[in-house]
């Protein structure tokens, strides 16, 4: 905090030195080779497409339970969104969904890698299709890559950050992100060729495009204590599993070979979502739909009802507090309530 303290003592609050630390960070963090900060993800976006030279009215594959915000940037920017549904066992879209959305015209996939758990991106990607991740939820999760037989590469060379192979990447910063700033994303370029074109645009980007220092000074710091904070945040996971196994609920599945970020604890319920929270508000635990703000909740209901899984999904998926300060007592009624959970 004492980076953000001396914002306000100095009056430094537009875009500054921090901004150029939380940059830093981001690289050393990512690995990539360049990135801007700005003041939200759609913002972020539309830096993204005057890279990709991506003409009006094109059509871009968002997910049907991504973050809103994809579906109106897409709209605002004079874009088409082109919405897939998902699968019920992750809620992320599947190769098969993307291929399927190639067929009707997408350009481009914006990919929310919900809740920090990773999609088959090796073989998305192999669809040929420009991915741009969004690594709101996901940043720190780590992609195991295959290796061919003839391959030479290292063991650490098959290791990547989420974020490393789209095209571009956005971290979202905004108040229920994985690492928040109050508000804002960086726009990560994981490529030298990727920056070099991304560079000539956000070169010229005006001030107010451009994240604050008194933003950039609290996203600095929560992905300095990243790694510490994830340690606990897996911590709680491996408490609230454990519980909710003995119940009849579930929550998403979790490849083993792709370690993934703890960006919050989701319930998938078997019965209605107002018997559980009445439940567990009884028992002095606040639940939300987890997907109140997707994409899905934008649509008609005529809509929502092309997307099976998504919908589902979004009517019985509930999420549980799960962050670094929640504190033992909370955790541990936290755990009784998911184990008894109707």
């Amino acid at each position: 905090m004492d980076a953000v303290l001396t914002c306000m003592v100095d009056e430094k609050l537009g875009p500054g030195e921090l901004n150029g630390k939380l940059i830093q960070t981001v690289k050393e963090f990512t690995g990539c080779d360049g990135a801007v900060a700005f003041r939200s993800p759609a913002v972020a976006f539309s830096y993204v497409v005057k890279a990709l030279d991506l003409e009006q009215g094109a059509s871009v594959m968002i997910s049907a339970l991504a973050p809103s915000w994809h579906y109106s940037a897409v709209k605002n920017l004079g874009f088409t969104p082109l919405v897939l549904d998902v699968q019920e066992d992750d809620g992320l879209v599947s190769v098969e969904s993307v291929q399927e959305g190639i067929k009707n015209g997408g350009r481009i996939l914006l990919l929310h890698e919900t809740m920090g758990i990773l999609p088959d991106l090796e073989k998305i990607i192999a669809t040929g299709v420009p991915v741009i991740e969004d690594i709101s939820h996901s940043v720190g999760s780590v992609y195991s890559l295959s290796a061919s037989e003839e391959s030479q590469a290292k063991p650490e060379d098959l290791q990547k950050k989420a974020g490393m192979l789209g095209l571009y990447s956005i971290l979202g910063l905004e108040a229920n992100d994985t690492v928040t700033a109050g508000g804002g994303a960086v726009l990560i370029a994981p490529k030298r060729r990727e920056w070099s074109i991304l560079k000539k645009f956000t070169d010229e980007a005006p001030e107010t495009d451009i994240l604050p220092d008194m933003n950039s000074a609290l996203g600095f710091i929560q992905l300095k204590e990243f790694n510490r904070n994830e340690e606990i945040r897996k911590s709680l996971y491996g408490i609230f599993t454990k519980s909710l196994s003995s119940g009849k609920n579930k929550t998403f599945s979790r490849s083993e070979e792709n370690p993934s970020t703890i960006w919050s604890f989701p319930v998938v319920l078997n019965g209605s979502f107002k018997d559980a929270k009445q439940y567990a508000s009884r028992k002095e635990i606040e639940i939300r739909p987890a997907y109140e703000k997707s994409v899905i909740s934008v649509l008609g209901e005529d809509e929502q009802s092309k997307y099976i899984h998504a919908k589902s999904l979004f009517l019985r998926c509930v999420l549980f507090p799960l962050y670094p300060r929640l504190g033992s007592e909370s955790a541990t009624k936290i755990a009784k309530v998911l184990g008894t959970l109707p």
